[in-house]
């Protein structure tokens, strides 16, 4: 247990439907309690949506100075687009705003949309994101209402693989840069195939040299903590 609160790096599989806030202050208040300490420093290197899963890591103690050398390694994501329905936020989280034709879709047309979002590529984070504007959380304005100017940001597109044998779901996997928004990459697929396309499963699978193969969930550590 002194390892928690001197330094230490656990890999989670965050479960579906929590916040990467909501594993730090569940784990946080744990160890807190079993440690008899009013403050442990916990923090996360990189965000992972609500509505994903995977590898989310958590530093603990000192460990904590090392979340800005763990963030810039590369992410690999699994998950899925459905083609011909977009939504505002760009995935699952608000409901299904356009219906778009998809029979003129081709193979060579999603091979071309494949290829034009491989590499380095400008990309507009959605507003439906925690990015700041003026102080306050993009999604914040977006949920009120407000009219938002997303500035387009250079990111990487290093690995970017599709299976179309479910179509109008598309399964895909791609490894980029830190940054890259796949809920971005689902909107801009889908204009590139002159219809649209949200996205409908997400999973992180690996970032830098971390992987979620064994990792476990924020219960089963949470338990360990508790009876350790």
């Amino acid at each position: 247990m002194q390892e928690f609160l001197e330094g230490k790096t656990i890999l989670v599989d965050k479960p579906y439907g929590w916040t990467s806030f909501d594993v730090v202050n569940k784990l946080r208040w744990h160890l807190k309690k079993k440690l008899n300490v009013k403050k442990i420093k916990v923090g996360h290197a990189g965000t992972l949506d609500p509505l994903a899963t995977g590898l989310l890591i958590i530093c603990t103690g000192k460990n904590t100075k090392l979340i800005e050398s763990i963030m810039p390694g590369l992410k690999t994501y699994t998950g899925t687009f459905l083609v011909g329905k977009t939504t505002p936020s760009y995935d699952l989280e608000t409901e299904f705003d356009n219906v778009l034709p998809t029979e003129h879709i081709t193979p060579e047309l999603l091979e071309l949309a494949k290829q034009n979002l491989t590499g380095k590529i400008n990309q507009i984070p959605p507003i439906f994101s925690a990015k700041q504007i003026d102080g306050k959380r993009a999604y914040e304005l977006a949920r009120a209402g407000k009219e938002i100017q997303m500035t387009p940001v250079s990111v990487e597109i290093h690995e970017f693989e599709i299976e179309t044998s479910a179509f109008p779901e598309v399964y895909f996997k791609i490894t980029c840069s830190k940054g890259t928004y796949i809920r971005s990459i689902a909107h801009d697929f889908g204009k590139l195939l002159h219809s649209g396309a949200t996205l409908i499963s997400l999973r992180r699978t690996n970032s830098g040299e971390f992987s979620v193969e064994g990792a476990p969930s924020p219960e089963k550590i949470i338990n360990q903590i508790m009876e350790g």
